[in-house]
Order: C-alpha cells, then sequence, then structure tokens
C-alpha cells in the first residue's frame, strides 16, 4: 500500500532513515520541513502490513510528483536488505498510484552511491524498464579516503605556504563570519548567493549539531577560507566553501582540506566536494572541477530521470 505522508508518521519516518541503505539526515522531517512553505509536500509512504518498506521524500509541482524539489538527492529510500523484486514491485504499484492521484510524471533523483551505506540502484533498473529516462546530469566531484591520490605539486605548495604564514585549520562555530566570505566570494565571482539564507543554515546547524558542522582556516582570529560540511556517516559533503582573498593567496584552502583529509575525516569513505556544473547541468565550470581534481578528486553523477506515466 503507498499513502501520503502527514505529520503524525514523522517519529516513524525519521527511525526509518535512520537505518535506510541510501538515506542521509537531509531526509530527515527535521531537515526536510525546514523550508516546507515553499513546496506542496507529497511524500510517501509504502507499507505492507502496518510495515514501513520504503519512503518517497516528494513534494507536487502541477501535474508533477518531484523527489524531492527541496532536495538535490533523495528517490526511494530502502532498507539494506529490502529484495530487488520488491523494489521493481513498488515502482509497479507506484505508477498506479501516480494516475490515480492524476500525476502525470515522475521527476526522480536517486541518492548517488557515494551515499549509500550498502548498494541500493533496483530502483533505477525497476524505473528505467518502467520507461524512464535520465533528463538530467550533473558532475560532481569526490574523493575515495581510504584510496586517495596525492594532491597535486600547486595544492602542495600552498600548505607549505600556510603552515609558513602560520595559519591554523580547526572547527569553528561562528557561521555569520563565513557566510560574510561566502556572500562576497559568490556575489563578486560568481555572480550567486548561497543556496540558504544564514537564518535557515543557523536553524539546520542548532537542529543537526553532530551533522551540519563549521571548519576554517584562521591567521590568528581572522577566518581566511572555511567550509560547512554535511556529515552524513560514511560520506563527508562540503556543503559551501569559501576563502577570502587573502586566504587565496596563502594556501588557506589547500591547508584547510588537507587537515579535514588527512586528520579529521582520514577514517571515512567519502569526502564530496559537490557539483561544478550550472544551466541544469549543461555547463561545466572548469576552473571549480580542476581545482577539485587537485585535490585528487573524481566525478561522480548526480543524475535526474523523468518517468511519463500519462
Amino acid at each position: 500500500m503507498i499513502r501520503p505522508y502527514s505529520p503524525a508518521d514523522a517519529e516513524a519516518w525519521n527511525k526509518f532513515v535512520q537505518g535506510a541503505a541510501n538515506a542521509t539526515f537531509l531526509h530527515d522531517r527535521g531537515f526536510m520541513d525546514y523550508h516546507a512553505d515553499r513546496f506542496v509536500d507529497h511524500s510517501l509512504i509504502i507499507e505492507d502490513n502496518d510495515k514501513i518498506l520504503a519512503l518517497l521524500p516528494a513534494n507536487q509541482a502541477g501535474d508533477a510528483l518531484v523527489s524531492h524539489g527541496g532536495l538535490t538527492y533523495g528517490g526511494l529510500l530502502v532498507p539494506p536488505r529490502l529484495p530487488a523484486a520488491t523494489i521493481v514491485g513498488i515502482v509497479e504499484v507506484l505508477r498506479t498510484y501516480l494516475a490515480d492521484q492524476g500525476l502525470r510524471s515522475l521527476v526522480y533523483k536517486p541518492s548517488p552511491h557515494i551515499f549509500h551505506t550498502q548498494p541500493s540502484e533496483a530502483d533505477l533498473y525497476a524505473l528505467i524498464n518502467a520507461g524512464a529516462r535520465q533528463v538530467r546530469a550533473d558532475l560532481g566531484t569526490a574523493i575515495p579516503l581510504q584510496r586517495r591520490q596525492p594532491f597535486s605539486g600547486g595544492r602542495k605548495d600552498g600548505i607549505r605556504k600556510a603552515r609558513k604564514a602560520g595559519l591554523i585549520a580547526r572547527e569553528a562555530y561562528d557561521f555569520t563570519r563565513f557566510w560574510g566570505i561566502l556572500t562576497e566570494v559568490l556575489g563578486s565571482r560568481h555572480d550567486a548567493a548561497p543556496t540558504h539564507s544564514l537564518d535557515e543554515m543557523t536553524l539546520l546547524a542548532e537542529r543537526f549539531p553532530d551533522q551540519i558542522r563549521l571548519f576554517g582556516t584562521f591567521d590568528g582570529d581572522t577566518m581566511l577560507a572555511g567550509m560547512i560540511l554535511f556529515d552524513c556517516g560514511r560520506t563527508v559533503h562540503a556543503q559551501y566553501i569559501a576563502a577570502a582573498l587573502e586566504g587565496r593567496n596563502s594556501g588557506a584552502l589547500d591547508l584547510l582540506v588537507h587537515h579535514l583529509l588527512a586528520e579529521v575525516f582520514a577514517k571515512r569513505d567519502w569526502f564530496s566536494f559537490g557539483i561544478s556544473t550550472t544551466d541544469a547541468g549543461r555547463e561545466l565550470n572548469l576552473g571549480l572541477s580542476r581545482q577539485k581534481e587537485m585535490f585528487g578528486g573524481h566525478s561522480v553523477i548526480f543524475s535526474q530521470y523523468q518517468w511519463d506515466i500519462a
């Protein structure tokens, strides 16, 4: 049976997310609902005899179901041992549910494999064989931390420069200070703004203090570079990265990345730098992509599919 999520399901939903093979804390209702006013929530719970088999974080946009417009990735969230045949069956039932609701299509954003605790791609097999097609691909960069390659020579030079200048990389807690650097860099260099507002990020960090963390490189008390990280367990994701002009000239970001990869998160599986694409994935920011590769990063696809059922 498929039924819509309601606020009364929040506790059961969050408990399921914690044990799912392909979910992160972004799928916790405490994270999803911070911008509930922007979306018409139409998340789904798939059950068998009152036992939850899967969840689908989603919102409705016209006659389409989107999984989920406020999240980078999602798709069907399933437990590690759910058989592939069951997932195929869920997709078949999902078609009937969408049709009964008057929905004509599903926009589907699966979780990339680096966010899986166990391989979980039977949903893609089922959807593609049911007629879904890939409509977007964003190119991200990630580092396999247990098999990572050395930094490039230029990045190593930056670390030496930062150390010679006496810079220190450490965890920080002043989101406001970093936000000043971030907004200046995005505005002046990319004519853009952060996806979240400072108030939203502060709220989320208060709700998830162990998962949303800020690290920076400092010259005394002056922050020269910083990263807001989403700690997703085996994978750590850099949500925001920025360096002030002085930081770019002094190797502050190089030192910070080294500190995170070699010391703070050295025992994790993946470090994700996020995507380097714009214009719905069609344009690759060559400089940004290359910078991430110089830290030892490699390409990861963030895909979107569309399933037309009518």
